[in-house]
């Protein structure tokens, strides 16, 4: 089956403009569309974030290197300023290199980017504590594998 290069979409919202905040919702985001389409890193061509202009405190990009993420082209930027827009929200496209066919792809709208993408937002109920422990299992297993 032949390797296609495929956007895979996602978006969260923060609980407040502090570089905590910022990452561990990013972090949120990433590990739930990393479970839901299988993606490791080595297939991940590059990724763009972008955030509302009032969340500043922290490069959401730096959540996908605290995953493992090294060998990956990773840039941020605002969003437009629209009226009414979504408060403290990051949005992220992840190039990934796959042999899915698009209409396979999953893209994750959580928290209160739900509300953007409603027909998206069916993820299942999220165990903040087994998630957590799944990030924690990706993060020393990229440690492993990075440092043999």
């Amino acid at each position: 089956m032949p390797m296609h290069c495929r956007g895979v979409r996602g978006a969260t919202t923060a609980d407040a403009n502090t570089r905590e905040a910022i990452l561990k919702a990013t972090r949120e985001l990433l590990a739930l569309m990393i479970r839901r389409n299988g993606i490791k890193p080595e297939d991940v061509a590059s990724a763009i974030f972008t955030t509302t202009r009032d969340l500043n405190a922290e490069f959401p990009a730096l959540a996908a290197r605290q995953l493992g993420w090294f060998n990956v082209a990773l840039m941020c930027s605002h969003e437009l300023e629209v009226p009414n827009s979504l408060p403290r929200c990051i949005r992220v496209l992840v190039h990934w290199n796959t042999e899915k066919p698009a209409d396979q792809i999953v893209h994750i709208y959580i928290k209160g980017a739900s509300q953007l993408r409603p027909d998206l937002s069916e993820v299942p109920p999220v165990d903040h504590e087994e998630l957590e422990r799944c990030i924690r299992d990706h993060l020393s297993q990229e440690a492993k594998s990075s440092h043999p």
